[in-house]
């Protein structure tokens, strides 16, 4: 291993963040690395009423966007001067620096001296609104973040470096109202760590919405995001909030960020920036104040060479960048996990007390898992189903984990065309997948959602597709 590679138990910060040591590495998707503890940098900065009616005042805050005006509602109010309006300025927080952004104010905003719309502020920097003269200051820091010692958050559970060091990156960034990108392999449990971050958060007693950018067709996702009104398409029998709109002073949760159409960046970037969404079909601007948690398992570095995601929509998120590892690479969570997991209450109620043998826990820490933590859950899911007794022994496991691959060709017909016979074998597939994992889960189409990792409306979809019986799977 070369001192430059990363080692196995890093974990990634916000992209940018690179010592001067690594400066000659390209700039595109820069992350830090310390090892053993993760450095985060925290943007700060502070605003200081220096001169006019409200001298004396201040504020200092981690916030993206830092308000100041006459209202009530700003971040720094300006009580007392008059000849400030309601919205006069907004400081953002962006990957070249500080942004001064003047919000349509009456007499203008003056950076030393000059009349600006948007322009970059440096450390000392004189801002204008009003009869007040404002006084800026960047307070950016890098702080350790030290590996969590509980090893367990939010019903996530996990000893390995790994894990613990993701659990004391949770802790240290939840607090922060900044976007943040979680990434990894499918069923790495990136929507339980975005639970987490909204739990931890100051916006845990409102809402978080999910939103599948891959479950959903391409023609409904704008309004997915955004809204529509009512007769905006064909269907749109009555206006509608998007998720942006029900995440309302709380957090949306975009999963498989990666999947979503290069046209509709654009459009998700500038309600990022102005906080501002556009029902589709409306006229009306309507202003949304949410926390951003996107998830993929892209390598959105590699998308935006590529040209399939916008390099500038990638840095508004990244702020924070955690980077979960596959299951294989933290084989010594899995007893532990499938220990909680057996001391569930409701897994006791239904069947009872149940342990490993030393046979069958040996084969499942030797699997591969390609599908992590949801296999892992799937799997233990199929064990309880099928053993019986105290021990769950070898031979109740799946015959792909004890390492027995299925026998026999695959069951394609060669006289059709290929793309007849494609279809076909795909249509076999879905129906013999879609039936096993519904009767594991006894018909109940959420948690076969769940378990799948597909959207409920795809299971409903599938179901109806080859009229399958629900209702008789169900337990009697």
């Amino acid at each position: 291993m070369s001192p430059l590679d990363p080692h196995p138990d890093d974990i990634h910060t916000s992209p940018g963040d690179v010592d001067e040591e690594l400066a000659h590495a390209p700039s595109l998707g820069e992350t830090l690395i310390v090892d053993p503890r993760a450095m985060v940098k925290l943007h700060k900065c502070r605003l200081v009423v220096t001169s006019g009616p409200d001298v004396g005042r201040s504020r200092v805050s981690d916030k993206e966007r830092l308000r100041c005006g006459a209202h009530p509602g700003n971040d720094l109010v300006l009580v007392e001067d008059r000849t400030a309006s309601r919205h006069h300025f907004e400081v953002q927080h962006t990957e070249r620096g500080y942004l001064l952004v003047d919000l349509h104010s009456t007499n203008g905003t003056f950076l030393d001296g000059r009349r600006i719309e948007r322009a970059y502020l440096s450390a000392g920097s004189q801002i204008r609104a009003g009869s007040s003269i404002i006084t800026f200051a960047p307070l950016d820091e890098e702080v350790a973040v030290e590996p969590d010692r509980d090893g367990e958050l939010c019903g996530m559970v996990g000893q390995s470096a790994k894990m613990r060091s993701v659990f004391g990156l949770i802790r240290k960034i939840a607090p922060m109202d900044v976007p943040v990108i979680i990434q990894g392999e499918t069923g790495t449990g990136k929507e339980l760590v975005a639970r987490a971050i909204h739990e931890l958060s100051g916006r845990k007693k409102e809402s978080m919405v999910v939103l599948d950018c891959g479950a959903i067709p391409p023609n409904l996702i704008e309004s997915e995001l955004f809204g529509h009104e009512k007769g905006a398409f064909t269907g749109a029998v009555s206006s509608r909030p998007g998720a942006f709109e029900r995440a309302q002073g709380g957090t949306i949760f975009l999963d498989e960020l990666g999947e979503l159409r290069l046209d509709l960046q654009p459009k998700l970037l500038r309600a990022l920036e102005n906080r501002e969404v556009r029902r589709v079909g409306g006229n009306d601007i309507i202003q949304v104040d949410c926390r951003v948690i996107a998830a993929t398992n892209r390598d959105l570095v590699k998308e935006i060479a590529a040209g399939n995601f916008r390099e500038d929509l990638y840095f508004r998120l990244s702020v924070i960048n955690i980077q979960l590892p596959p299951l294989r690479q933290r084989r010594d969570d899995i007893s532990l996990i499938l220990k909680r997991a057996l001391e569930e209450p409701e897994v006791v109620d239904k069947h009872g007390r149940k342990r490993f043998s030393a046979e069958a826990l040996g084969m499942l820490m030797a699997y591969s898992w390609p599908g992590n933590i949801r296999e892992l859950t799937n799997v233990l899911s199929h064990v309880l189903t099928f053993s019986e007794g105290e021990e769950v022994l070898a031979t109740h496991l799946p015959p792909r984990v004890r390492g027995q691959a299925r026998e026999g060709p695959l069951p394609f017909n060669e006289h059709l065309s290929f793309k007849d016979a494609k279809e076909h074998l795909l249509e076999n597939f879905e129906r013999e997948y879609v039936t096993s994992v519904l009767s594991r889960c006894e018909g109940n189409l959420s948690r076969a959602a769940r378990e799948s990792g597909l959207h409920r409306k795809s299971i409903e979809r599938l179901v109806k597709k080859y009229q399958l019986d629900t209702k008789g799977m169900k337990p009697r």
